[in-house]
């Protein structure tokens, strides 16, 4: 395969994901003119908005979500005890999902129909590679490519669900985060285009971590070994 379509592949897939870590890298330092933490804002809002029965806490550094089973917001240590743009915006963003379920809108219904159909294809795609038989299939030259393309386009299909779900994300961003960190004054007019960046990022997280597993998974299992191009 040629080294310039390689590259042009790997900037596909792993440019949305690279972006969305450097976004929210770039605004992760402490601003003291927030007033508050992350995980404080998220308390606040709860209360605003009362959102009962929502609870707030600290969770795995990078697993910022919220979970509509036992409604609970977890935010990774750095924006549940940061004072940055990063983690208020994120921590406006989770809520927003909380929002959403709590108002029972028509966007829950897209996540609650698809995400899990999108990680059981995506679980499908890690259990293919890692059975011994498709060690097998790769050392034959006639069906290696073959197999290696059956994997690939299980897992597109995963990224092509999340990007179904990408409304319900970009609703918790903008027409639930962006209005509340904005009209509240949480951060300072000068902050807000930097805010709006995050947020844009915090809505393509899912689908672009999504999108770069379609080449990930060329590790698991030893995917490229015995492949002849």
């Amino acid at each position: 395969m040629s080294p310039i379509i390689i590259g042009i592949v790997l900037v596909l897939v792993y440019a949305p994901l690279l972006w969305v870590r450097f976004t929210l890298w770039r605004y992760r330092h402490e601003l003291e003119g927030i007033p508050g933490t992350g995980g404080e804002l998220a308390r606040h809002l709860v209360k605003k908005f009362s959102l009962d029965g929502v609870i707030i806490e600290e969770g795995q550094s990078g697993q910022d979500h919220y979970s509509p089973i036992d409604k609970t917001v977890r935010l990774g240590p750095e924006n549940f005890n940061g004072k940055s743009l990063t983690a208020v915006a994120i921590a406006t963003h989770e809520v927003g999902h909380a929002i959403q379920f709590h108002r029972n809108e028509p966007t829950c219904q897209l996540y609650n129909k698809y995400y899990p159909v999108a990680h059981r294809i995506q679980r499908l795609g890690i259990a293919m590679v890692s059975l011994p038989v498709f060690g097998l299939l790769l050392s034959a030259p006639r069906i290696s490519v073959l197999a290696m393309l059956l994997v690939v386009g299980v897992m597109v299909v995963s990224a092509l669900i999340h990007l179904i779900v990408l409304p319900q994300e970009w609703d918790a961003s903008f027409n639930k985060a962006m209005p509340i960190l904005e009209e509240g004054e949480y951060v300072d007019k000068e902050h807000l285009p930097a805010v709006r960046a995050i947020l844009r990022a915090a809505a393509l997280t899912y689908f672009a971590a999504a999108l770069a597993d379609v080449l990930r998974c060329w590790r698991w299992g030893g995917l490229l070994r015995g492949l002849r191009f």
